[in-house]
């Protein structure tokens, strides 16, 4: 039994087919989970709203409120809740769009149940795991700061509305500031597992990023080191 096993973690299924659904229920539940099982994105936030699940699984296609829009919604309310969506698409646009709307990690269908667990447990680290500076440190380099104890980051006096994926990210890279880290390093540390290495979840988000802290002409601070990974330093 794992750890998050053991804790009774609590996790939101939102999945519209009867037996998708029902076996999701089973093997969380014989996992040691407790499981809040909602038909639509509806359904879901009524849930949401009721109790306090420690992570969500997410099926994309549903009728009324779909797992994107159910994401969307989530993150323009503040909410944290990590979000592991699935999806029968394979196509990396798919994928992006699923991240792009807030989503922390996704999963192909069909999956294999223990990759399925390894994801919601990797989830699950993210939000109880104390990342490597003191909750009192204030990490930054040039203009751009990073409050890990509050959740907030700035550039100059501007805020940064970041995701919670994109704020690990950010904040793994500034602890570690002016030294590359390699992508199976930020994998590793960030999304708790070895991705495919065909896999551009971390470049969409360090796009994100620099998006956001590049806004009105800033400096970019985030480079790429070619052929190895990503640094965070004034130039």
């Amino acid at each position: 039994m794992t750890e998050a096993s053991e804790n009774r973690r609590t996790v939101l299924v939102a999945e519209d087919d009867p037996g998708v659904r029902s076996t999701l229920d089973q093997l969380l539940r014989f996992e040691g989970y407790r499981v809040l099982l909602a038909s639509d994105g509806l359904e879901a936030l009524e849930l949401l709203d009721r109790h306090s699940p420690d992570v969500a699984v997410v099926d994309v296609v549903m009728p009324g409120l779909d797992g994107l829009a159910l994401c969307r919604m989530l993150r323009r309310r503040g909410d944290r809740l990590p979000v592991l969506v699935l999806t029968a698409r394979h196509q990396i646009g798919d994928r992006v769009a699923g991240l792009d709307a807030g989503a922390d990690d996704y999963l192909a269908k069909p999956f294999a149940t223990e990759e399925l667990f390894a994801r919601i447990r990797a989830l699950l680290r993210r939000t109880t795991d104390a990342p490597g500076p003191a909750a009192t440190d204030v990490l930054g380099v040039a203009d751009l700061t990073l409050d890990p104890a509050a959740r907030r980051a700035h550039r100059g006096t501007r805020p940064l509305d970041l995701t919670k994926t994109e704020f690990d990210v950010l904040e793994l890279l500034l602890h570690h500031e002016g030294a590359v880290l390699t992508r199976t390093q930020i994998y590793e540390r960030i999304w708790g597992y070895d991705f495919d290495t065909t896999s551009r979840s971390l470049d969409v988000y360090i796009g994100y990023l620099r998006r956001k802290t590049e806004q009105d002409g800033a400096p970019r601070l985030i480079h790429t080191v070619r052929n190895v990974g990503y640094t965070v330093r004034a130039l």
